[in-house]
């Protein structure tokens, strides 16, 4: 990935980008980042490609602590991450709740 689209990724997202830094997906930090990596979910590309349900059986795996993260809208994220449409990315996690979509009335 260019550096040029990395700069752009850092002023839209309003934090540093680092290419397959999956944190960058709303609803995932450094534990549940681990866990998919030690899973081989290492970049956005093959988060991208994975199910929430695949994911969801990754949290479950990996305790009490994990299963109540939502992982719905993540591949969706990475997808859009992996990408560079950061723009779309933005606006759709200034929607998200903690990663997940917000409760309809």
């Amino acid at each position: 990935m260019k550096r040029e689209k990395l700069e752009s990724a850092t002023i839209i997202l309003g934090k540093r980008v680092v290419v397959d830094d999956l944190k960058i997906i709303e609803g995932i930090g450094p534990k549940i980042e681990e866990l998919l990596q030690t899973d081989g979910i290492t970049t956005w590309q093959k988060l991208g490609e994975t199910s929430a349900e695949q994911i969801k059986e990754i949290l479950t795996r990996a305790g009490e602590r994990f299963v109540m993260h939502d992982p719905t809208t993540w591949p969706r994220q990475a997808a859009l991450a992996h990408e560079s449409k950061w723009d779309e990315l933005r606006a759709w996690q200034d929607q998200l709740e903690g990663g997940k979509l917000p409760e309809t009335v």
